[in-house]
């Protein structure tokens, strides 16, 4: 009920503490597996200190549209880009519904229909409902990637562009992107490349030694990449990013937004009023670690991974779904619907995903946040076997 009198700041702050605190947090290191971290604490003071900012009337914030932009141009350096155009958005789900909107309005096909891999996100299916845009899903090889020439054989006339992954929502898989590059290339289409998750890891840990495919705009038939600082990049939530590698796909979905206080822009994004903070706090982020502090971040994550699942394999009956190839490690188990209820039960906030638990290294997350989780599941398995 809307109250008549307004209380105190203190006993909303109680109100809220108290009904907050069923909520798991970060810093509790009970969260395994989320995509998403504590933000890092400058990020938060920049967010705190520009939380006004509106860069959906960029007239107001000039300067504010200009750091957005400079981000951008950071982001697409990172991903091999001298220039891209694109935005700070809400996250990869929007980044994802925009680079689908782009090509369907580039494509102008009466029935247009994007191929994609069946380890694609949620989001695209958003992308379909709302922009009326088929979905013709590629199957899997064993190892989990996309099967390029199972793509290759679902390419139509109607056909507006091609999806691939770096850095698949359930196990961290990054598909053969340069196969998808060339086949792109050879039947005119653009390739988008969702590396919401990945796009914040892949850089460093190549860089740290890993082998990982190419998948970014060094590869000449990608045309548009899904970003999310918000994950490994720890800027607070929103902070997704679309970068296109051309101006005209950006052009393709702006529309005239003539009513502001600040002038006529023309906005490109789904919403209208959309944070510059987050924006800011990509930029100061970015700034402030480089690309060296981002490698010592990686480095950390992709070392805890390949020991939790050395450590996985000791406990009977859990067996890895694959070798991880990001930060993301994924097992299985015989009752896993059982195993799952009971990990819940004792607190821990895990992701079960097709068939599998996900547990997801991120910043938070430490070593000896993981061995609690294993005594845990070592107990739970002794149990029910």
């Amino acid at each position: 009920m809307f109250p008549r009198k307004g209380a105190g700041e203190k006993e909303v702050l109680g109100e809220l503490e108290e009904k907050t605190s069923s909520d798991l947090t970060f810093d509790s290191g009970r969260i395994l597996g989320s995509m998403c971290t504590y933000p890092h604490p400058f990020a938060v003071e920049v967010v705190r200190r520009y939380i006004d900012r509106n860069l959906g009337d960029p007239g107001l914030h000039v300067g504010s549209q200009r750091v957005e932009e400079e981000a951008v141009e950071m982001l697409s350096n990172l991903l091999g880009l001298k220039r891209g155009y694109g935005h700070i958005v809400s996250g990869g789900t929007e980044a994802n519904i925009l680079a689908v909107r782009a090509f369907r309005n580039i494509a102008e096909v009466e029935r247009p229909e994007l191929i994609l891999p069946e380890s694609a996100h949620f989001s695209f299916l958003k992308a379909s409902e709302m922009l009326k845009v088929k979905l013709v899903w590629a199957k899997l090889k064993k190892d989990y990637s996309v099967d390029v020439k199972d793509v290759e054989a679902k390419i139509t006339d109607n056909t507006i562009g091609i999806v691939g992954i770096a850095g698949t929502t359930g196990l961290g898989v990054v598909d053969d992107i340069p196969a998808l590059s060339d086949l792109a290339l050879d039947y005119g289409l653009p390739l988008h490349v969702d590396a919401a998750f990945g796009g914040f890891v892949i850089p460093f840990a190549k860089e740290l030694g890993y082998e990982i495919p190419d998948f970014d705009f060094r590869l000449k038939g990608v045309e548009s990449i899904t970003i999310d600082p918000h994950k490994m990049g720890m800027v607070p939530i929103p902070a997704g990013g679309i970068i296109f590698r051309e101006k005209k796909f950006l052009e393709a979905i702006s529309v005239p937004a003539p009513y502001l206080a600040g002038g006529k822009v023309w906005q490109a994004t789904i919403t209208g009023t959309r944070p510059g903070a987050s924006a800011l706090a990509v930029w100061a982020m970015i700034k402030h670690l480089g690309f060296e502090g981002y490698k010592k971040v990686v480095k950390k994550a992709m070392e805890l991974s390949r020991w939790f699942a050395e450590e996985l394999k000791k406990i009977p009956g859990v067996y890895l779904i694959r070798e991880p190839v990001l930060n993301i490690v994924s097992f299985g188990t015989g009752n896993l619907e059982e195993v799952e209820e009971e990990l819940k039960k004792r607190g821990w906030g895990i992701s079960a995903h097709r068939g599998y638990i996900r547990i997801v290294m991120m910043p938070h997350v430490r070593k000896e946040h993981l061995e609690a989780f294993l005594v845990d599941l070592g107990g739970i398995m002794r149990y029910i076997t």
